[in-house]
């Protein structure tokens, strides 16, 4: 077994939530300043999404702040954008800054929104570096020839739903995309996946764990997989474990909002060589588990599938 569930899971739910939610799910988990501080999504009692924060000191205990951290925008352009909603957040520290990318959700789409923050006490909106309709946008938390990378996924039925890479010299325009990843004919991520976790560094490559989904006759399930990127040119990709690192096996995770979903939008590697795991399950409740990252690495290394599919 790859990844090691805490034996208390979940680590939080909405009964720890002191404000009215449904779901707590999705998360972003970063270390500052010795807290692990998550950045959760919440369906409220409307059926839209928020962003709340809560903060632990050992990575399984949170507490969770009084108010929500992020709602949909009130005025100007974001609102306009983030009117059905704000989802699925990612975190990475560059620059002496952490930057937050999020769904944001309303008529037109799901788009990405940036937003920065130095202390996660005020947060400042930077911009929507997406058009509609793209989701799971992660950033790596290193330039490569001092331009900003980020994987992401498009949400159309036009190509495969595929991970995709693009460039940006200010955070701001995006650019020299390309396809790296897509799904892999009758595998369980044939469906369609997309990044999770803020890619982490390891002595082989870039460590990206990403979900990719498979449909069945009584619905779709989400898994966890993970592939490794060159250091150097994160678009090129060493190799992609052909078998899945996380599955639906838990109650928690097969019942809930949305039954047989693992889903990750954050990781945290520790001192020891291990990386705590952060999943969403059943899009209901937060999990964590932990691996040794070399594990990880091994899996991708020792038992390949090909980045992009043959046909391609």
């Amino acid at each position: 077994m790859l990844i090691q569930r805490y034996k208390n899971n979940p680590i939080l739910t909405k009964n720890g939530v002191p404000y009215p939610v449904a779901t707590v799910h999705n998360a972003a988990v970063v270390k500052h300043k010795n807290q692990y501080i998550m950045i959760f999504r919440s369906h409220k009692l409307n059926g839209r999404s928020i962003l709340g924060k809560a903060i632990s000191y050992d990575g399984f205990h949170f507490e969770v702040d009084r108010e929500p951290f992020l709602e949909p925008a009130d005025s100007g352009i974001f609102a306009e954008y983030e009117k059905f909603g704000v989802e699925d957040p990612r975190i990475v520290f560059i620059d002496g800054e952490f930057l937050i990318t999020y769904t944001a959700y309303s008529p037109h789409g799901a788009r990405i929104g940036l937003a920065k923050t130095k202390n996660f006490k005020t947060i400042h909106r930077f911009s929507l570096i997406t058009q509609a309709d793209y989701r799971n946008v992660v950033i790596f938390p290193e330039k490569f020839n001092g331009l900003y990378a980020r994987l992401d996924r498009p949400h159309s039925d036009i190509s495969d739903w595929s991970i995709w890479i693009s460039y940006s010299p200010d955070l701001r325009f995006w650019g020299d995309s390309k396809r790296i990843i897509s799904p892999e004919p009758y595998h369980w991520d044939e469906m369609k996946i997309g990044p999770g976790a803020t890619p982490v560094k390891t002595s082989q490559g870039w460590l990206n764990i990403y979900h990719g989904v498979f449909a069945t006759m009584s619905g779709s399930v989400y898994r966890l997989g993970v592939a490794l990127h060159d250091l150097k040119d994160p678009s090129k990709v060493i190799a992609v474990g052909d078998e899945w690192i996380l599955q639906p096996e838990e109650v928690y995770e097969r019942t809930g909002y949305v039954p047989n979903v693992v889903f990750t939008c954050g990781a945290v590697p520790e001192e020891d060589g291990t990386i705590k795991i952060y999943w969403g399950a059943a899009d209901t409740v937060m999990c964590v588990g932990i691996a040794k990252i070399d594990d990880l690495v091994a899996h991708c290394l020792n038992n390949q599938r090909p980045a992009l599919k043959i046909s391609s």
